[in-house]
């Protein structure tokens, strides 16, 4: 069974063909333009292709409730015409075919799940940080959802002491995607991230932000696996700090293995790399599939 698969990033579009065994046959990506040319590329992509269905894990906001007008669509980003695109809907408009819909990083933890470094856990947090960042959760075995989705990326955080950044984020300020992602270290240091040496002041404040939220996640989520990707996740000297960080912020209170011997294997980089939203979005795609048939049988 063949299965499309798309990653809708707020930079790029990744598009795939997989089957339900998680081997991804075919993929590629291009950037995320006026949803009219990027769109026109998804279609031209998929045509001809022969998959039973598509899933996709997009950047967000979105709407996620079946039963509303604007089910399918990209909503308050400030994406530039990216406003309420009707992604869903225009896909179905040419591909007559079940359509899974979540966010990137809901498919991201939902791939992590299924195939990669939470496979076989019921719980688990996904982080996102690049140029914006994200937060997907899984809890008892199910993508969370409810009056929208998680957006945990938007959380204020206790200010580091020497950060007196005013914060990036359009909506937020000094939100953790205000302070931490890619673009917020740009212009805190005014060069990219990719340009700083490991040594810079820069990842001692940037790994506090991230503990900060990874500490707030397990007392309110309680996760099994915490699991941060994205861009700015490649510095992977970033990792031992944070681990650090958490098991301070924690101060044993959380009495458990995973967090008092173990946290190097419990705040970890994906397994599925790069393309754990592509991974995800597959299973999206399977779950549809899945979903159509028991509601046509």
């Amino acid at each position: 069974m063949r299965i499309g698969a798309i990653e809708a990033g707020g930079t790029k579009f990744v598009c795939g063909i997989g089957n339900e065994q998680g081997h991804l046959e075919d993929w590629c990506s291009f950037p995320t333009e006026h949803p009219e040319i990027t769109l026109a590329k998804v279609r031209n992509y998929f045509r001809g292709k022969g998959v039973a269905a598509i899933g996709i894990g997009s950047f967000g906001p979105i709407d996620l409730q079946p039963d509303s007008p604007s089910y399918g669509c990209i909503t308050t980003t400030p994406k530039p015409g990216w406003n309420n695109c009707n992604v869903v809907g225009i896909l179905k408009g040419e591909f007559e075919l079940p359509i899974g819909w979540d966010t990137d990083v809901n498919a991201a933890a939902l791939g992590e799940c299924t195939w990669g470094a939470a496979q076989g856990l019921d719980n688990c947090v996904y982080y996102t940080i690049g140029t914006g960042v994200g937060v997907g959760l899984i809890a008892g075995g199910k993508r969370v959802h409810g009056l929208l989705h998680p957006e945990c990326g938007h959380i204020r955080t206790r200010r580091h002491p020497h950060d007196h950044f005013v914060g990036l984020c359009n909506y937020h300020g000094d939100c953790l995607e205000g302070l931490a992602a890619g673009p917020a270290i740009e212009a805190r240091w005014a060069r990219p991230g990719s340009e700083l040496p490991s040594d810079h002041p820069a990842w001692e404040i940037e790994s506090f932000y991230i503990a900060e939220s990874i500490t707030t996640s397990i007392l309110l989520h309680s996760p099994q696996k915490v699991i941060l990707g994205g861009g700015v996740m490649q510095q992977a000297h970033l990792f031992p700090m944070i681990r650090e960080r958490v098991a301070q912020n924690l101060n044993g209170y959380v009495n458990v293995s995973e967090l008092l011997q173990n946290i190097d294997q419990y705040i970890v980089q994906p397994a599925l790399g790069q393309h754990a939203g592509l991974y995800g979005a597959l299973v999206l795609g399977m779950e549809e599939l899945e979903h159509a048939t028991r509601e046509s049988s």
